[in-house]
């Protein structure tokens, strides 16, 4: 190991470069919520459960703006094939009014 570095021609910033049209952000999210991303995605044999997080919110702002808690209720109930969103299987869907 050296004694000094030379950093004179260095850069600042991502070692490795960002698709365009893509920003990486810091969220923080439900344990519960990322499990249910993850769970489906692993469900249908692999991929990323960012990019899946990423199209829905893509779909909700294609379609509007629709109530975001009625549009993931709805789509919650068509992944799990018409099951009631409230059912004990599902833990994150207590009525938070």
């Amino acid at each position: 190991m050296r004694k000094t570095y030379d950093f004179s021609k260095g850069k600042r910033g991502a070692v490795v470069p960002l698709r365009p049209g893509k920003t990486r952000i810091t969220i923080r999210i439900d344990n519960e919520i990322i499990g249910w991303f993850r769970a489906q995605v692993e469900a249908k044999g692999g991929g990323s459960y960012q990019a899946m997080i990423n199209d829905v919110l893509k779909e909700h702002v294609r379609r509007g703006g629709e109530a975001l808690e009625a549009y993931l209720r709805r789509i919650i109930r068509e992944e799990l094939g018409g099951k009631d969103s409230r059912s004990p299987s599902y833990p994150f869907s207590q009525d938070r009014t």
